[in-house]
């Protein structure tokens, strides 16, 4: 046989239906089942009730005061049900004893779980857990918060988000999945609406821009959910953004203000703007490009979406946004956001990074270090890892190699690579003669002279200055104005220098010959006789 409701409870069911409750509603009220409660209320009315079965007294007929209606009593005592005026009470549930107390820790601020321990461990309570969380719950649906709408000044904020687009029709018959991105203004409910391929940092930093020049002019903040195009981690006090999002705020004097995560309401303005454009502008239509879906977008934003009376401001749109609003947006910059990729590179050993196929140059104390390069289709600027500029370069042709002479690393400079005028000024340095030599040298040989002067700064490591002044000036003296001849002039020198010294017989630190002979017999003689 299927359980029946008892009777105190099937007269809470009537009377609250009576006052216009919800099957649900009674459901959680009294603790039962919607199964149970929706039965009870379907099933065949009788002009007489009759009392519980095992009783001999019969339930009083004819017409009655419904405020005095009482449950009949059993052996389990008297049950209050909830009047139909009035706040519905808990009819039966082990809680009610302790209402107030549950009320009042409720209002603190306590959980269910918490309450439940407190009435076990302090008041001896009885009672399941999940007794105590439906009695808690009934008494929330009382002492609900409303949300707080939030409205804003004339360009003050933009609301963002990303929605399922149109599908795009390919040649071979096959679709091609879009995205629709969907801004509009907090106050005016003015909006943009941009159909992209790819929720990706630079479709999304593209498309708000285009919002932006569609205004003609830029709000004071953006508010964008934590998706990973902007956001790179999601924090309510402190979130870290994108660097390249960072860059397009400071280019356009605006604040990127991300919503609570998992908190659709904080952009509510928008969230209805993405419905209203699939359902009003791409529902049952695709295309043939993308192009033809943003024209159509474009063509819709115009004669439907900015032409409609706006149900919550009660203005139309185009008109609200043309009086009000777009006065209030700051002036446009004068150039657009010069949007760049960003990638990591480790310095090879020659000195120099790839950036599509072409190599660019980086200081020598780099080499073998990870630096972060932003580049477009213009620029190499290349960062350490705390982002610090270590320099920038232009764009070169694929293949080739593009490097700045200050980061070669000056071991690796020739003295030929530095010309003809540093190897000229380190022969000055030598002396007059060798200066006046060189002259002649540069002036009668042109480009051979860097080898010359290299050769003979590199005689300086072996002879003395004096000597390749005495060299320099016969040689200029003579009009010789090749290497060679310095280098024999030194050697003649160096020959004339050496001279031989006369072997000494007789010195008083020198022991005559024969005293050494006699030393040496006599040790020869010691040794025989031992």
């Amino acid at each position: 046989m299927a359980n029946q409701l008892a009777m105190d409870k099937s007269f809470a069911i009537n009377n609250l239906r009576a006052a216009g409750y919800s099957e649900r509603r009674i459901a959680q009220t009294l603790g039962v089942s919607r199964g149970a409660v929706r039965r009870h209320l379907q099933a065949p009315k009788s002009n007489s009730t009759t009392a519980p079965t095992g009783s001999s007294e019969q339930a009083p007929t004819g017409p009655q005061d419904s405020n005095s209606t009482k449950a009949p009593t059993g052996s389990s005592g008297e049950s209050q049900v909830p009047q139909a005026t009035g706040v519905p009470v808990a009819t039966g549930s082990q809680c009610e004893p302790f209402r107030e107390l549950i009320v009042a820790k409720c209002e603190f601020g306590l959980s269910a779980k918490r309450i439940h321990q407190d009435l076990v461990a302090d008041h001896g309570f009885g009672g399941k857990y999940w007794s105590v969380n439906r009695f808690v719950r009934s008494l929330g649906a009382n002492h609900e918060v409303a949300f707080r709408r939030m409205e804003v000044e004339p360009g003050e904020e933009l609301q963002v988000d990303f929605g399922t687009g149109a599908k795009i029709r390919n040649e071979d018959g096959t679709y091609r999945r879009t995205y629709v991105f969907r801004c509009v203004l907090s106050h005016s409910r003015k909006g943009y609406t941009e159909a992209v391929f790819k929720q990706d940092t630079e479709s999304f930093i593209r498309a708000l821009e285009n919002a932006f020049w569609a205004f003609g002019g830029v709000p004071q903040r953006v508010v964008f959910d934590n998706a990973k195009c902007a956001v790179k981690t999601p924090d309510w006090y402190d979130p870290e953004l994108n660097p390249k999002l960072v860059d397009f705020c400071k280019h356009y004097n605006c604040a990127f203000i991300p919503t609570r995560v998992r908190t659709p309401r904080h952009k509510g303005k928008v969230e209805r703007g993405v419905d209203y454009v699939q359902e009003n502008a791409l529902r049952g239509h695709e295309f043939e490009s993308l192009a033809a879906q943003n024209k159509h977008l474009a063509h819709w934003e115009r004669t439907v979406a900015d032409t409609r009376i706006h149900g919550t401001t009660c203005k139309q749109v185009r008109s609200d946004f043309e009086t009000s609003e777009k006065a209030a947006l700051a002036r446009l910059p004068l150039e657009r956001f010069g949007f760049y990729h960003e990638a990591k590179r480790k310095v090879s050993r020659d000195g120099h990074i790839s950036i599509n196929r072409s190599f660019y140059s980086v200081p020598p104390e780099y080499l073998g270090r990870e630096v972060w390069v932003r580049y477009d289709s213009r620029l190499i600027r290349v960062f350490d890892a705390s982002l610090r500029h270590i320099t920038t370069h232009v764009v070169t042709e694929r293949g080739r190699f593009r490097t700045d002479p200050q980061h070669i690393a000056s071991e690796k400079i020739s003295p030929i690579e530095r010309g003809i005028g540093y190897l000229h000024g380190k022969i000055r340095l030598i002396g007059p003669q060798a200066s006046r030599w060189a002259d002649a040298v540069v002036a009668g040989r042109g480009v051979e002279a860097a080898r010359v002067l290299q050769g003979v700064l590199a005689m300086s490591r072996k002879h003395s200055s004096e000597q390749i002044e005495q060299a320099c000036q016969i040689a200029w003296q003579s009009g010789a104005i090749n290497c060679r001849i310095i280098r024999t002039l030194l050697k003649r020198q160096s020959s004339a220098s050496q001279t031989t010294m006369e072997f000494m017989e007789d010195h008083p630190i020198i022991r005559p010959i024969g005293e050494y002979a006699n030393f040496i017999h006599e040790k020869v003689q010691e040794g025989i006789y031992q």
